[in-house]
């Protein structure tokens, strides 16, 4: 059976969990409702493996399995958490213990890119058949005749 990496253990939320940014209510917003009433808010670790479900297997938000919670509130969550840097910050800690476990060669370290012609491209390859915005010859119609409608264009209105 395929391991589910999306659910999180124990230990891991344990590791993760210091870092959830804790709720607040926007001060600009004029809330019905005062702070604690309404619904409940979804459990944190639920919507995070619901969240890393997603990123696992590439799914819509609307694909989630309910056994997560509500798509539109796993969906808000993570943008809630990606604003507040929630992420980033993970990402930067699992960088700093993978450097104190195996070390990071900091200095050797390099980002590489190229932006060139392509090497086969131009006017070897001829025009781009999709361009159309540039005058050319048409291709030849099928069957080698041009199309005409089989009722004359005098004919083609309704009859009273």
């Amino acid at each position: 059976m395929a391991s589910k990496s999306w659910i999180l253990t124990d230990a891991l939320w344990d590791r993760i969990e210091p870092y959830l940014p804790s709720p607040q209510r926007d001060a600009e917003r004029e809330y019905l409702r005062r702070p604690g009433a309404g619904r409940k808010r979804a459990d944190d670790r639920l919507i995070l493996s619901g969240i890393f479900y997603v990123l696992r297997t590439g799914c819509h938000w609307n694909a989630v399995p309910r056994q997560f919670g509500a798509a539109s509130t796993i969906h808000r969550r993570f943008q809630e958490w990606s604003r507040a840097g929630f992420f980033e910050m993970l990402w930067e800690a699992g960088l700093a213990e993978y450097d104190e476990l195996q070390g990071i060669a900091w200095r050797w370290q390099a980002v590489d890119g190229a932006m060139t012609k392509a090497p086969l491209g131009g006017e070897a390859t001829g025009p781009n058949p999709t361009d159309r915005g540039k005058k050319r010859r048409q291709a030849a119609f099928a069957g080698g005749r041009r199309w005409h409608p089989v009722v004359p264009v005098g004919e083609r209105r309704q009859r009273p």
